[in-house]
């Protein structure tokens, strides 16, 4: 059914609203053309760099790239794609020092069906697992290029990740009761930290990446 002029911009409007309401209380974490507000730690290579609108890791590159800010509970919505064999991943409550995929949480991101990883991953490191602690259901990457996106959700000791439209994980911290666990990855008791993205060598670009805080 073909609309009316108006009627396709009453739609359009509509659609934008909604949009905006979804949006409601995120606030932006990178303005589009700097790293203003970030901080590189053990960086290599060129580290991390700003490409048409997009942050990038790139192939010489890498580290961690942090907030200077430190974020508690809070739901985190970003964008990213990769190519064969990316890898990277978002660190979440992390302190600046230390492996962040321990002293903190690192939600996996990485190219799964690559050749490059087949019969090598463990099911804690597909793409949307809490690093080496919480598998996730997996089979929703997009790869070669295409956009992927991230909802994080931190809520006091639940971990809620959504890729691509579909959950991947719903962990409850607190059930984790392994001491040897826990001395591995003390990070599961922190309740604060940094954001950030840990790379490691492959090229992985990031963007429309906001928080809102709870």
């Amino acid at each position: 059914m073909k609309l009316s002029r108006r009627a396709l911009l009453t739609t359009l409007s509509a659609s934008a609203l909604a949009a905006q309401q979804a949006e409601t209380g995120f606030k932006s974490l990178f303005d589009g053309s700097t790293l203003n507000g970030w901080k590189l730690i053990r960086g290599r290579g060129r580290g991390y760099v700003v490409e048409n609108g997009v942050i990038v890791c790139p192939e010489d590159g890498g580290g961690n790239l942090f907030t200077e800010r430190e974020y508690g509970d809070f739901v985190l919505r970003l964008d990213w794609r990769l190519w064969e064999g990316g890898n990277n991943g978002i660190g979440i409550r992390a302190p600046l020092e230390g492996d962040a995929a321990y002293v903190g949480m690192e939600i996996q991101v990485l190219d799964d069906e690559s050749p490059k990883y087949k019969g090598r991953l463990k099911p804690t490191q597909y793409t949307g697992s809490i690093y080496d602690v919480f598998p996730a259901r997996t089979g929703f990457v997009k790869r070669d290029g295409a956009w992927n996106s991230y909802e994080i959700t931190a809520y006091g000791p639940r971990i809620h990740i959504v890729l691509n439209g579909e959950t991947t994980l719903d962990a409850d911290l607190s059930r984790v009761a392994d001491e040897a666990v826990l001395r591995r990855h003390p990070g599961l008791r922190r309740r604060s930290g940094h954001i950030g993205f840990l790379g490691h060598g492959t090229r992985v670009e990031f963007r429309n990446i906001r928080v809102r805080e709870m």
